[in-house]
């Protein structure tokens, strides 16, 4: 392609010679057709050692550097595709992880709640227990009381019975007959169901 190139360009040039006859009396050296032979020499020969170095030195110097770009390119492509994978996995492995652990804290707040429910329990049956407890001694003390009340209204209605006896009668009475008149007066009471 060089070589036909520059062989239609020497044709043209001979070809031109003949029409541009006029220029040689105009003083301009390159239309003179005289200098033209040397003109197109010189022109194919830089060109040409022109195209040469281009040829073979510079432009597969560039080439080469843009097929080191290229491959560059496709490898931090690659790079990144894979650091891309590879950033989706840990997110998602990191989604997993929390997801787990979302469901590890709710295990452990449902036993924590659970064992909290059972301690409450326990102790509000202990508690019960103990309630339970106190009002039967409570129970027992009152019935005690009230056995014994009667006892003591019996000893106090004597004592009382027997001072105002000696008041309003001015004689002294024992206090065996004054019992056993109280004794009497709750038995009455007991058979009819009065509470004392």
């Amino acid at each position: 392609m060089f070589l036909r190139t520059y062989s239609q360009i020497i044709i043209i040039t001979f070809l031109l010679t003949n029409l541009v006859e006029s220029a040689e009396s105009s003083g301009m050296p390159q239309l003179n057709t005289k200098f033209w032979f040397s003109q197109i020499f010189w022109l194919i020969l830089t060109f040409g050692i022109l195209f040469v170095v281009l040829s073979k030195l510079i432009l597969p110097k560039i080439s080469k550097n843009l097929e080191i770009r290229k491959s560059q390119i496709l490898e931090n492509i690659e790079t990144a595709e894979k650091q891309r994978q590879e950033s989706e996995n840990k997110i998602k492995e990191y989604e997993k992880i929390v997801l787990e652990s979302k469901n590890e804290a709710k295990n452990y707040f449902n036993k924590a709640r659970e064992k909290v429910l059972k301690d409450i329990d326990k102790k509000r049956k202990a508690l019960e227990i103990n309630v339970n407890e106190e009002i039967t001694k409570v129970e027992k003390e009152i019935a005690e009381l009230k056995n014994k009340s009667s006892e003591t209204i019996n000893k106090i209605a004597i004592e009382t019975s027997s001072d105002i006896v000696r008041e309003l009668i001015g004689i002294q009475v024992n206090n065996s007959s004054i019992s056993a008149t109280v004794e009497d007066i709750s038995k009455k009471i007991k058979e009819k169901n009065y509470v004392i």
